[in-house]
This record gives structure tokens, sequence and C-alpha cells, in this order.
């Protein structure tokens, strides 16, 4: 196998998925190829139990302040509105009520801070504050069982999209397949990235493709890639693998996504609860959050890669340690060591559960085996901090990918930008069509004004 293309993306999960979708549909690049290491498109982190189904619009994360929820916002728009045009049977998402709750006195002053004082309510048209009796007609099991003298407040919208991102990038890769200038090969895995003078070539276990611009969006294997070819060679990876755990009952708890507060300074998303995509009667709760040595969860040949991404050297392990020792994120780091180990775990995350739906008790949940992958979480070894911006590097004619967090819910975004991006590398021959683009996107997204009713109370037949 081989080949000479305009352009090679370098993974299929959503990343890459929605890119390859975007300049095959909207730009004229005569050639364009996707490679693949698994047999499968999204096999990864995008797999649907692999990350927390969520679409990000900024509306009811509170760790997201009001400049960031402005940007996640469109992305999220982008993606919702391909949803409603392609997926009209609800195969590859659901859309349910979403909600923030806030209990005690000092989580509803909090939450209606946000949405009056901090702009959330003039940002989100379909958010609103919503009292415990119709907390209670939306998600009857939040409200039982909990004492009746504790204040509620709850942000609510009927933006509640629950995503198989998997499914999704699959999609992507349909439409593109539709036209005659691409090319997909799975189980192709890249061996090695050389310059040459005019692109790069790529090794990879089934031949060689030489290319004149490259995509990397293989998530935390991107910044290993970009560190052989000497970029980003002052960041390294602090990869955090996500659990979760599961109530399975025969009409469900939930019939939405309902959040909790996030923690002050924590990166990581606050603990929620959600019924699962594709069956209504499973219910997940977390993510947790856990340290891990390696760059995919539960394949320990990834241990290695994490190493050559680390590069074990002072300044990797003073970043780690300046992080580390911040007295809110320790102790975090450390609980959530328990939560994987057998018994212990699920004893010390019910209350986290029971924040959510008061009345599970502990043999109501289990540990959900299998679930969970490797969100890879960018640290600056200049600063030995946390880099909570976006993680991509720009080279010559090339582009890494690493997607935090929410990578998936704003890889339409990326994906434009990018697209932007690979026509200034390629030259004045190509052109994008960013309005056909968004006319194909965000153009169906329903806005406030769509319907008369702000509310969406239980999932239909169709998402169970």
């Amino acid at each position: 196998m081989s080949g000479k293309y305009d352009l090679v993306i370098v993974g299929g999960g959503i990343s890459g998925a929605s890119l390859l979708y975007t300049t095959a549909k909207f730009t004229d690049i005569d050639s364009i190829a996707l490679i693949e290491k698994e047999s499968e498109i999204a096999a990864i982190n995008s797999h649907h139990t692999n990350n927390s189904q969520t679409l990000h619009f900024g509306d009811i994360e509170t760790n997201y302040t009001l400049e960031k929820a402005e940007e996640v916002k469109e992305a999220a728009e982008l993606l919702a509105g391909y949803l409603e045009n392609h997926d009209p049977d609800r195969e590859m998402h659901s859309k349910r009520s979403k909600m923030v709750l806030g209990v005690g006195d000092d989580e509803v002053a909090e939450l209606e801070e946000r949405y009056e004082d901090e702009g959330f309510g003039d940002l989100f048209p379909k958010l609103r504050p919503i009292d415990r009796e119709e907390i209670a007609e939306l998600e009857p099991k939040v409200v039982e069982g909990r004492d009746p003298n504790k204040e509620m407040l709850a942000l609510q919208t009927p933006d509640g999209y629950v995503v198989d991102y998997g499914e999704t990038s699959k999609s992507f890769v349909d439409e593109a397949r539709e036209e005659a200038n691409v090319d997909v090969y799975t189980g192709t895995e890249v061996t090695d990235i050389t310059p040459t003078l005019d692109g790069y070539t790529i090794e990879t276990g089934r031949g060689r493709f030489d290319c004149d611009a490259t995509v990397v969006a293989a998530g935390s294997h991107s910044l290993q890639m970009a560190k052989e070819l000497g970029y980003g060679q002052d960041k390294v990876l602090l990869p955090i693998a996500g659990s979760f755990f599961l109530a399975d009952t025969d009409d469900g708890l939930l019939n939405g996504k309902v959040y909790t507060l996030q923690m002050k300074k924590l990166p990581f998303a606050a603990v929620h609860g959600d019924a699962d995509v594709h069956d209504g009667s499973v219910t997940r709760f977390g993510p947790t959050a856990k340290l891990v040595p390696t760059l995919e969860r539960g394949r320990i040949s990834t241990v290695k890669d994490f190493l050559d991404v680390f590069g074990l050297n002072a300044s990797a392990f003073l970043s780690y340690a300046n992080i580390l020792s911040d007295r809110i994120l320790l102790p975090y780091v450390l609980r959530n060591l328990l939560y994987d180990i057998p018994e212990v775990g699920r004893k010390q995350f019910l209350p986290h559960v029971q924040k959510v739906v008061p009345t599970v008790e502990l043999e109501d949940i289990e540990r959900a085996k299998g679930y969970g992958g490797v969100r890879p979480q960018i640290v600056d070894t200049k600063n030995k901090s946390l880099d909570m911006g976006e993680a991509k590097i720009v080279g010559d004619d090339i582009i890494f990918n690493i997607t935090p967090s929410p990578g998936a819910s704003t890889c339409l975004k990326n994906a434009m930008r990018d697209t932007h991006t690979l026509l200034d590398f390629l030259g004045d021959d190509y052109e994008f069509d960013e309005e056909a683009f968004r006319e194909e996107t965000i153009g169906h997204f329903p806005r406030a004004d769509d319907s008369d009713d702000p509310k969406v109370v239980a999932p239909s037949a169709d998402d169970d």
C-alpha cells in the first residue's frame, strides 16, 4: 500500500473524522486520506463507553467562564446541528433535559449569581432557573428522599444532547467516503513521519504515504509524534483515566443529565448522572479521574509511549511535583485512587451518587467494567502548570491535535479552523465553502424561538 495525497489525516477518532468530513465535503482539495491504526473507526476514546457521552455547551458546566462558554457554545451548536440534520432517528444521539443542581443556600446562591449576574442567562436563551417543584416534575428521583428543608435550585435546558461519539465519527467518515477524492485506511499504524522538500512521508506498517500537508489527530499519541519531529518540547502529558459507576434499573433513575457544581480549581468534570445514550434504563454516574502512566486505557504497551512523551527529565518531574502539591488537587487525586478498589470504591463513591439521586443505595451501583478512556491533560514544563488552553501545535505544513476535554464537543469548530490553516499550507489552489459547511451543521440547530415548549421531560421510546 502506498499513495500520494494533498492531505493525510492520522487518527480516526472524532477529531480526525470531523476534519475528514469538513475537508472532503466543503473544500476542493484534490486528494485526502485518513489513516487509522485500529481495525475500525473511533475504537478508542471516541467509543461510546470511553467518554461521558456529553455534548458540552458551557451552560451547565460551572467550571467554565463566560468567555469559554461563548466559544464552546458555537462549537456545540455546530455538532448538534449536524446530528439534527443527519440523525433524525436518534441512532447516534438522544436529546433530553439537562440541568446543574444546587442544594443548600451556598450552592443556590452560586447558581443564581451565575445565571443573573455573570451573564449565563443572557448567553443561553433556553437556560432557566427551576425550583424544587419543577425539578421534581422533570427528575423525580433527584428530589425523592431529599431533606424537604434544604433549599434547591437548578439551571435547566432542553439542549441535553447525549452523543455516541463513536457512531458520529463513523457518520463523518461515511459522508466523506461519498467523495471520489477520499481514501480511508484502517488497521494501518504510523511508524514514522519524515519531512520532505514538499511535505511529509508517512511510514506505516502497510506502506508509505507522501503528502503535502498532514494533521495528526491521534489523541495522546499526537504529542508523542510532535516531539519526534522537534515540536512541543516544553510540554508533557498528565494522562487522566476516567471511570464510571452504573445503576441498572427497570425504569431508569434519570430522564436526562444532572450535573453537580464543579469543585473549584479542578480541570476535571463535576460528577453527574445521566441515562445511557442507547439504553435509558442504565444510568451512568461519574466520571472519576485517576492518574495513569499510559496513553491508552488498559494497554500496558502504551506505558513506553507515555515515557517517551514524559521524557524523564527534571523539568517534567518538577512540573508534576508543582501541580500535584496543590492542596485541592492532591487530595482529589488520592481520593480517586480508592474508587477502583473492589467494595471500597463503591462505598467511597456512593455519596457522590446520592448527591444526584438520594435514594440510591450501595447495592444499586457497580463499577462500570470496560468503561472509560484516557484524557491527555497538557502540562507546560516552562511554567510548571496545567495548560488549560487549546491542545494544538501548528508546525510547517503539519498540525498536531491533542484534544483535551471538550475536544469531542468542539470537533467541528476545530475542524473548521484547521481547514483554514490547511488551505494556507496548500496555497491558493483550493477553497473552503464555509457558508455551505455552516448550513449543513449549525444551520440545523434548533433555536429558542423554534418551539413553544422549552422543556424536554423524558427521553422518547427511540432513545431506549
